[in-house]
């Protein structure tokens, strides 16, 4: 079901104004806000804390029945070949050693590359943070960083960038100048949001974005969505199914946590992009109105969990972002046993 209202920066809670900048204010007058080409760069180094690999710690959010959801590489055949001692008896070939009187084993190596495809949201619905950052500039890093472990990694990585009316597709390539030209198209699509823009105009933008991925990743890629879902409905569940079957793919959940953690005061404008109406934060009716509202779309979000074997990574723009994906993704451990012995 289509989420039917949106929060825009019309917050009057006690709670403090939301980041949203000035209609006038430029790109770079205040953090948060917006991001630059130059600190999507500078996440290079922090993206070193962490994988995608299907081996993750059990108190990893791909752990256990979603580890095979993220399989890395996979394996191409090489050669067959006599058995050697010390080869692993699980990769004899029974068959060709029934037929020749002599053990083989099959060989195999693992394939070069697996290209990534990145979904990376920056629509006006993005634009919006009561702490740290915006839920764009949030989007922003989370894409930033895994594009830099892919690079690592030695895979090829591209991205589909997209904005309310129209995305960027940049096909996964493997070399510096390539992560380079798609982070400063995240940057470039997210110093175009105003606090003043049109509101409500994005919403089939997500289905587009993940209808032209089903067409590029026909196999074998790791889509990864980075978005906050707004918008999401049924069709949005068949195109993550469909990719989903012959891809790894995760869902980076972008939210802000004000709507969980309502201030005891003061009023609130909701839109839907056209209509508008202010709630008081002081009645009980209201409070439990929106905490129905932000329960249910929370848990048919994480149902894709089991619904389609999506792993579901929930990143708040409120906190650090690099912190977050290494603790999700069960790393945070080890990246603090590093920090010590240095």
């Amino acid at each position: 079901m289509r989420s039917p209202t949106r929060l825009h920066l019309a917050s009057r809670a006690r709670a403090g104004p939301p980041l949203a900048a000035p209609a006038v204010a430029g790109p770079a007058t205040r953090p948060g806000v917006y991001v630059s080409a130059a600190d999507l760069a500078a996440l290079e180094i922090a993206a070193r804390d962490f994988h995608f690999l299907p081996r993750q710690p059990v108190h990893s959010v791909l752990a256990g029945r979603h580890a095979s959801k993220v399989r890395g590489r996979g394996l191409e055949f090489e050669e067959l070949r006599p058995y050697l001692p010390g080869d692993d008896i699980r990769s004899m070939d029974w068959r060709v050693t029934a037929r020749t009187g002599a053990p083989h084993v099959r060989v195999y190596s693992e394939e070069k590359d697996r290209p990534v495809l990145l979904l990376v949201d920056q629509r006006m619905n993005m634009f919006f943070g009561t702490r740290r950052a915006m839920k764009s500039v949030s989007a922003a890093e989370a894409a930033a960083l895994v594009a830099w472990r892919v690079l690592m990694d030695g895979d090829r990585v591209g991205g589909l960038v997209f904005g309310d009316t129209d995305f960027s597709d940049l096909r996964p390539q493997r070399s510096r100048e390539a992560v380079l030209h798609l982070l400063g198209e995240v940057a470039h699509r997210n110093q175009l949001l105003r606090a003043d823009a049109p509101a409500g105009r994005g919403g089939d933008q997500l289905n587009r974005a993940l209808q032209h991925a089903a067409r590029l990743a026909h196999h074998d890629h790791l889509v990864v969505v980075i978005s906050d879902f707004d918008g999401h409905d049924a069709m949005t569940r068949d195109l993550l199914t469909r990719i989903a079957a012959r891809n790894d793919l995760l869902a980076v959940i972008v939210h802000d946590p004000f709507m969980s953690e309502l201030p005891p005061a003061g009023d609130l404008v909701v839109s839907d992009g056209e209509l508008q109406v202010e709630l008081g934060l002081g009645r009980d009716a209201v409070r439990r109105g929106i905490a129905s509202f932000v329960d249910a779309r929370s848990r048919e979000l994480f149902e894709w969990r089991h619904l389609i074997g999506v792993p579901v990574l929930p990143l708040s723009a409120a906190e650090e972002t690099a912190p977050q994906l290494r603790r999700l993704l069960g790393q945070d451990s080890a990246h603090m046993r590093r920090g010590r012995r240095a």
